[in-house]
């Protein structure tokens, strides 16, 4: 009688089961997307029980969730165990300002090389929705969501992993400053509100690396100088 051969193991066997999104993580996603997208004002206190009833959900995930994101340094803690959003500052806004145009450069650079027909028409689609909101003076999350899908549309097509999540950083920690900025907004300068967009695809159209990071560049001190304009020397405040 012939021994019986048991069915060699699976190499798949040896990997984890991957667990469900939990509720942590959803309010962490939640909270994480409202700060990128400047749902947010800087220096606003963050009430625990207030974002619980919000959410629905229990107190222990949001608190879990906003000390991730005071680890991250989207937000601070004070003294009183309080939670807020960091205020305005001058230091804070050049840091910022510095650092995201370029890196946000370097990825419309990168872009330019990779950019095929089908990235261009959303990101003209998306900056005209963007005109449309503007003449109808459509809601701060719907702008800012837009703002966010264009930017990232041409980092993504940037193909570079390592970019991606200091972008993401520099972006969660500038939200509450971009809110205030477009709070401030008013067209002064003459400019649309997409001129800078309408640049950086004329720049990717004709694949000029350069241009991009100009253009992008532009774009994102536009709202930095506005926001310097109406913050008083040496004083946290929001505008």
């Amino acid at each position: 009688m012939s021994e019986r051969v048991e069915p060699a193991a699976s190499p798949l066997a040896i990997l984890p089961r991957l667990a469900r999104e939990t509720v942590l993580d959803r309010v962490y996603l939640s909270l994480r997307r409202s700060l990128i997208e400047g749902m947010f004002d800087a220096g606003e206190v963050l009430r625990i029980h207030d974002m619980a009833d919000r959410l629905e959900v229990s107190t222990m995930p949001v608190r879990e969730a906003l000390g991730r994101l005071v680890s991250e340094r989207a937000l601070e803690a004070l003294p009183n165990r309080s939670i807020r959003v960091p205020p305005l500052s001058r230091p804070r806004l050049d840091e910022l300002a510095h650092a995201r145009a370029l890196v946000e450069g370097e990825a419309a650079a990168l872009a330019s090389r990779r950019m095929d027909q089908a990235v261009l028409d959303e990101l003209k689609r998306g900056t005209e929705a963007y005109d449309r909101l503007m003449a109808k003076d459509g809601s701060h999350c719907a702008r800012a969501a837009t703002n966010h899908a264009f930017h990232f549309a041409i980092y993504r097509t940037a193909g570079s992993n390592v970019l991606i999540p200091i972008i993401e950083s520099l972006w969660l920690q500038s939200g509450p400053f971009l809110r205030a900025a477009a709070k401030l907004y008013e067209g002064d300068d003459g400019l649309s509100a997409t001129h800078h967009h309408w640049q950086i695809i004329e720049a990717l159209e004709r694949g000029e690396a350069e241009a991009a990071r100009q253009a992008v560049g532009a774009d994102i001190a536009r709202a930095f100088d506005l926001l310097r304009s109406h913050l008083p020397p040496n004083e946290e405040t929001a505008p």
